[in-house]
């Protein structure tokens, strides 16, 4: 799977332009008051280093975007080969000639725009000879994880812990048992929880589907934990009954040079897992072949 293209600012405008004129519907993400936000979109204007976007109008019900002057926000959109995102700022809010919409956001027109492949946004499950550990956690103003590359966290933090089963460059499932008398290691950590956090069980952290949450996970041995916000998908128990299934959906990576960082390391993941899992197969089919 390949890295993350970076288009400039002539390739941009091209691409926007004809996804006005598509009408392709895009994703904006945002924070406020220390939670990320997602509202659907569409890109209506391109003209003068401004762009115009509209909340995307669903079953004739329209949510208020809260969102303020210069407001950070990333938007992504899929078109062709490829997922684009970019992360720009509010500049005006304006009313809309459509009687219907919530009203028009002005954003700077971005510089360059990111393209991943599509192909990294398919689920691939974790090699059977690694076993990740996750730390799921509320996500809250005060439990802010929006710093990625900071890998420090010193405040109080109740999380549970759990294993990734799949992943892909926008979401991961992870499987927490009931009952799991197994503690993290301070290199699971990577040194960089204290006495501060709190481990507790999957039951008594109460998460539900649309809660954002917080996730941290060492890809491979060795390597720097990623942190990452995520809003819950789905909540449902194992057919054991003896765990729980989280689904997680990946957001704001897109609204930050850092989060694009982050996104484009996520890639590599995805990639390295995929890799494995064919190398995998390769050797067992060699195998057969030899018997």
């Amino acid at each position: 799977m390949n890295e993350m293209v970076t288009l400039h600012e002539e390739q941009s405008e091209k691409v926007i332009h004809t996804v006005i004129r598509e009408k392709t519907p895009a994703i904006m993400s945002y924070s406020s008051r220390g939670k990320w936000h997602v509202a659907k979109v569409v890109l209506v204007d391109l003209c003068d280093g401004k762009l115009k976007i509209e909340s995307l109008q669903s079953n004739k019900k329209q949510y208020p975007i809260n969102i303020q002057m210069d407001q950070p926000v990333g938007i992504s959109f899929k078109h062709n080969f490829g997922k684009f995102v970019f992360d720009t700022t509010v500049i005006n809010l304006e009313p809309s000639s459509d009687i219907n919409s919530g009203g028009t956001v002005v954003l700077a027109s971005p510089e360059t725009i990111k393209v991943v492949e599509r192909r990294s946004y398919y689920r691939v499950e974790v090699p059977d000879s690694l076993k990740i550990k996750v730390l799921l956690w509320h996500r809250s103003a005060k439990h802010d994880s929006t710093k990625y590359m900071d890998s420090k966290q010193n405040q109080m933090c109740e999380y549970c812990q759990g294993r990734l089963i799949d992943i892909s460059a926008g979401g991961a499932q992870l499987i927490a048992p009931f009952n799991d008398d197994d503690t993290c290691s301070e290199s699971d950590m990577n040194n960089s929880e204290s006495d501060n956090s709190m481990i507790s069980s999957i039951e008594n952290m109460n998460f539900k589907k649309g809660q954002f949450v917080g996730l941290r996970f060492t890809p491979m041995p060795y390597e720097t934990p990623l942190t990452l916000s995520a809003q819950i998908r789905s909540v449902l128990p194992t057919e054991d009954g003896e765990s729980m299934s989280i689904g997680l959906q990946i957001v704001g990576l897109e609204a930050s040079p850092e989060g694009h960082q982050v996104l484009s390391r996520l890639v590599g993941v995805v990639g390295k897992y995929y890799q494995i899992n064919q190398t995998g197969i390769e050797e067992m089919s060699r195998e057969k072949m030899h018997v």
